[in-house]
């Protein structure tokens, strides 16, 4: 079989073409046929080296992707050869990764996939379809489970609404009923947030923005899913109420945050970090089972008219993949491993 491999860290071009050895699942895994592979950032930071020295001496990257089932291990009873199915974190703690024709996973990574979706939704789920997920169930006041009117009377304020996690979350949160406002740096990414259902978008490079936000919801937002809260954290504070949730899942734009203590007893607001690596089995169970019903639903698309325009590449040039993402290629980048 086919696989994109690094054995050192470095650029896009250390990413090699080899043939290697499909894997034989073991007790609690199976073996998935590979038909489109999804990039997150995390994928390039990796192999830049931003995470640590490598834990393996080869690895084929890619946490995500979709494909169909051929082969099943000891103990799996509920997936069989022949499922489609998507998957998550398939590289997490594993040398092997969706970037290559077969990977074997542990089964509790691997979902089945709706018959009416394609495998380009199913690659494009993963990482930022289970980050947008944590952040919107972890509220005080909030549902620890989405479903539609799970979140009826709620106003979400989403940061970035064109990026990937960004659209997954107003996506799952229009899906669960919530009121949706947007932030965004243009026009053009205005209009993607729009298509994914965002009911308002503020260009934050246009005038008074927490002016802008507070006149959209005069008592405040419930919850913010943020990506640059080192530029937005005072933002986030302005438009708030009382016992609101900011949750973080990046670092965009600074890895540093100021928080004023005496300015922010006052809100009573609870800061959630968001990292899937270390959530915990349970929450990954609930986000894959809410995310394959909001998609079995129709809650969840991906192209450009349901604002996450996507960008193909074939497995021979999965370098270019990567150097797309790192570069913040607007959308979703996949690659195309094998035929569906």
């Amino acid at each position: 079989m086919r696989a994109v491999v690094y054995t050192e860290s470095g650029d896009s071009d250390v990413l090699e073409l080899v043939e290697r050895e499909a894997a034989e699942p073991g007790p609690g895994e199976v073996r998935v046929r590979i038909v489109r592979a999804g990039v997150n950032p995390t994928d390039w930071k990796f192999r830049a080296g931003g995470m640590g020295k490598l834990a393996f001496p080869e690895i084929v990257p890619g946490q995500d992707g979709a494909g169909v089932v051929d082969a099943v291990g000891a103990g799996v009873t509920d997936l069989a050869v022949g499922d489609r199915v998507w998957t998550m974190l398939a590289q997490h703690q594993r040398p092997g990764g969706t970037a290559q024709e077969q990977v074997v996973i542990p089964a509790d990574r691997v979902t089945a996939l709706p018959d009416a979706a394609s495998y380009d939704l199913g690659a494009s789920l993963g990482v930022p379809a289970v980050t947008a997920h944590r952040a919107l169930t972890t509220s005080e006041d909030g549902p620890d489970r989405l479903a539609p009117g799970a979140l009826d009377g709620t106003t979400v304020l989403v940061a970035g609404g064109a990026g990937a996690v960004g659209n997954a979350a107003i996506q799952l949160a229009r899906w669960a009923g919530a009121t949706v406002i947007s932030t965004v740096s243009s026009d053009e990414k205005g209009a993607l947030a729009t298509a994914a259902g965002a009911h308002h978008v503020v260009n934050y490079r246009d005038g008074d923005t927490a002016a802008a936000i507070r006149d959209l919801a005069p008592d405040g937002v419930d919850l913010v899913v943020e990506v640059a809260p080192a530029q937005n954290l005072r933002l986030d504070l302005a438009v708030i109420r009382p016992r609101a949730t900011i949750a973080i899942y990046a670092n965009n734009g600074g890895d540093e945050v100021a928080i004023s203590v005496r300015e922010t007893f006052s809100t009573n607001a609870r800061f959630q970090w968001v990292l899937l690596y270390t959530v915990g089995q349970e929450a990954l169970r609930r986000a894959a089972e809410d995310i394959t019903a909001a998609v079995a639903d129709g809650g969840f698309q991906v192209g450009e008219e349901h604002g996450l325009p996507l960008h193909h590449f074939p497995l021979e040039r999965t370098a270019e993949a990567h150097a797309a993402v790192e570069d913040g290629a607007v959308g979703k980048v996949l690659v195309d491993v094998s035929e569906g």
